[in-house]
C-alpha cells in the first residue's frame, strides 16, 4: 500500500509539559488506522499538528513521499488533509450546503451573487459519492447528531481529502447510526482513502481498524496490526497495567436501607410517560435504553431543569417541589449532565473556580468575601482525593483531558455534599484508564451511603456499576432487572420492548 503521511520524530510541549515526545505514526492509503490512548495521551495534540492547528517543535512530516511543513488548517486542507472534530463545528442556521461549501460558495453575474443552484448540485454530488440521503436545503439544526457528522465528513471531502481524521466520531450515535457511518467508512477505504480513526470504543475499532497505533504519555507505544492483536493487550499498552474492573462482587443487599430519592408517575408530554422508581442510600439505580428513550429527560425533569406535566417526588420521605436546578440543589440532589462543558462546567475558567462554584457560601470570610486561600486549599485536597492531573489548582479547566474533568465535575458535587447524585453518561469519551477510576469512585460513593442514578448508553457499564437495572422505552419504564440476573441480551429486549401500559 503506499503511504499517504509518515510522520517521524514529533515534539510538543506546550507551557513546559510536553504533549509529544518523539512521536512516529504512518498511515497508508485505503487503511483505517485506529490511534489510541488514555486522554492526555498526546492523540489530539498529534492530529492537530497533522492537521495544521498546531505547529511542531520537532520533527518531520511526510505526504505521499515529500516533506512538508504545514504552516495553518487551510495549507493542511490543500495538501488533502481533512479532520471531523468530536465537537462538530457547523452552524445550525445555515443549510447542508450552504456549511459544507461555506467561504468557497460558487458564483454568478461577476461574482456578485451566490449561485444557490450549483451550491446545491454539488452538495447532491457529494452525497451521491457517499451515498447518503440528504437534501443539500435542509437547515443544519434540523439534523440528527449522526446526519450532521456525514455532513462534517461530506465538508472535509470536499476538499479533496487523502486522509480524514474522524475524533470519536461514534460518541453520540446510536447502533443504527454506528453502522451507517461504518458503511460510509468502508466505502472510503475502498476508494484508497486513508482514515485516522481516534475512539475508545474497542468493539467498534475490531470491526473497522486494520492497524492501531496506541500513545501513552506522548510517546508511541507500538504500532500492530488489529487482527494480531486483543483488547487486553491493546489496554496494557494504553495504561501500562492491566485493569481489572470488568467484575464486582455481589451488590449489598440494600432492601432495608432508607428510600433517598422516589419518583411517582413523573410525566412531561411524550417524552415521560408515567415513570416512577426509587433509589435508596448506597444504592446506584442503572437505567439503560436506546437513545430517545427518555432517560436524559427524566434526570432533567427530576433535577427541576425541565419543567413537568405531572408526577411527584420525594427526598427521604417527604414530597418536594423541584421547579428549578436551585431547588434541587436544596434539597441534596446533584447532576452530573452527560454534555459536562456545555452544562457541568465553566471551561473558561479554573479548576479551583469550577469547584467551588456550586458551594461559595461556605467559602466566605466574615459572611461577606470569597476566602481565596480557602477555595484553594478547598480544591487542592479534591485534586489530590480523586486523582485529578492538573498543573495547579488554577490550570483552566479547558486544558484538562476529558477524565480530568469529568473528575472536576464530581468534586463540585462531592463539596456540595449531596446525598443523591444522578450521573449521566458518566465515562462518554473517557478512556479506559479515566473510566476505571470514575467506576471506582462511583463504587465508593455508594459505599458512603449517597443514593446514585447511572444513565449510559454502554451496557457493559451499566452491569458493572448498578445494583439494579431500569429499563426505559419510548418514554416508559418496560423493566426493572436487579443487577445479577440481567445481562445485556435481556435489557435489549426490554429496551426494544414498545410499551402499552406503565410498569413500576
Amino acid at each position: 500500500m503506499e503511504t499517504l503521511v509518515s510522520l517521524r520524530g514529533l515534539c510538543k510541549s506546550f507551557a513546559g509539559v510536553q504533549a509529544l515526545d518523539k512521536v512516529a505514526f504512518e498511515l497508508r492509503a485505503g487503511e483505517v488506522h485506529a490511534l489510541m490512548g488514555e486522554n492526555g495521551a498526546g492523540k489530539s495534540t498529534l492530529m492537530k499538528v497533522l492537521a495544521g492547528i498546531h505547529a511542531s517543535d520537532a520533527g518531520e512530516i511526510e505526504i505521499e513521499g515529500r516533506p512538508v511543513a504545514i504552516a495553518n488548517p487551510r495549507h493542511a486542507q490543500a495538501l488533502g488533509i481533512g479532520i471531523v472534530h468530536q465537537e462538530l463545528n457547523l452552524m445550525h442556521h445555515l443549510s447542508v450546503a450552504q456549511n459544507i461549501f461555506i467561504g468557497r460558495e460558487p458564483r454568478r453575474a461577476l461574482g456578485l451573487f451566490l449561485d444557490e443552484e450549483r451550491l446545491n448540485a454539488d452538495a447532491r454530488s457529494l452525497f451521491e459519492r457517499l451515498n447518503l440521503a440528504l437534501d443539500p436545503r435542509t437547515p443544519v439544526g434540523e439534523l440528527t447528531v449522526a446526519r450532521r457528522q456525514m455532513v462534517e465528513i461530506a465538508k472535509a471531502l470536499s476538499f479533496d481529502s487523502k486522509v480524514l481524521i474522524m475524533d470519536e466520531p461514534t460518541a453520540a450515535l446510536n447502533a443504527q447510526e454506528v453502522a451507517d457511518l461504518f458503511r460510509v467508512v468502508r466505502q472510503l477505504r475502498e476508494h484508497g482513502v486513508g482514515i485516522v480513526y481516534i475512539s475508545h470504543r474497542m468493539d467498534e475499532l475490531q470491526q473497522i481498524a486494520d492497524r492501531v497505533t496506541v500513545m501513552r504519555d506522548g510517546r508511541t507505544v507500538a504500532t500492530v496490526a488489529m487482527r494480531d492483536t486483543s483488547t487486553a493487550a491493546i489496554i496494557h499498552m494504553m495504561v501500562g497495567r492491566t485493569l481489572e474492573d470488568n467484575l464486582r462482587g455481589a451488590p449489598p443487599d440494600t432492601a432495608r436501607r432508607e428510600v433517598a430519592l422516589e419518583v411517582r408517575g413523573l410525566r412531561r408530554g411524550s417524552a415521560i410517560r408515567d415513570v416512577s422508581f426509587t433509589v435508596r442510600k448506597g444504592e446506584i439505580l442503572g437505567f439503560a435504553g436506546l437513545m430517545g428513550a427518555g432517560r436524559t429527560e427524566v434526570a432533567r425533569a427530576v433535577f427541576g431543569a425541565d419543567p413537568i406535566d405531572g408526577g411527584e417526588i420525594l427526598v427521604h420521605g417527604r414530597p418536594v417541589r423541584i421547579r428549578t436546578p436551585r431547588d434541587a440543589v436544596a434539597h441534596g440532589l446533584g447532576y452530573l449532565s452527560e454534555d459536562r462543558k456545555q452544562f457541568g462546567l465553566a471551561t473558561a475558567m479554573d479548576v479551583q473556580a469550577n469547584i467551588a462554584m456550586t458551594s461559595l457560601s461556605r467559602l466566605l470570610r466574615m459572611g461577606m468575601f470569597l476566602d481565596s486561600a480557602a477555595i484553594a486549599s478547598t480544591a487542592a485536597g479534591y485534586v489530590r482525593q480523586l486523582g485529578i492531573r492538573t498543573p495547579s489548582v488554577t490550570q483552566p479547566v479547558q486544558l484538562l483531558s476529558g477524565g480530568n474533568q469529568q473528575k472536576v465535575v464530581i468534586a463540585k458535587w462531592l463539596l456540595r455534599d449531596c446525598d443523591i447524585l444522578i450521573f449521566d453518561e458518566p465515562t462518554r469519551g473517557i478512556d479506559v484508564g479515566a473510566k476505571a477510576e470514575i467506576h471506582k469512585l462511583i463504587d465508593a460513593l455508594a459505599a458512603q451511603g449517597k443514593a446514585i442514578v447511572v444513565i449510559s448508553s454502554e451496557l457493559p457499564e451499566i452491569l458493572r456499576l448498578s445494583h439494579r437495572v431500569m429499563v426505559m422505552c419510548e418514554g416508559r419504564v418496560t423493566g426493572e432487572q436487579p443487577a445479577l440476573e440481567a445481562t445485556q441480551e435481556s435489557i435489549m429486549r426490554l429496551a426494544t420492548r414498545r410499551p402499552t401500559t406503565a410498569l413500576h
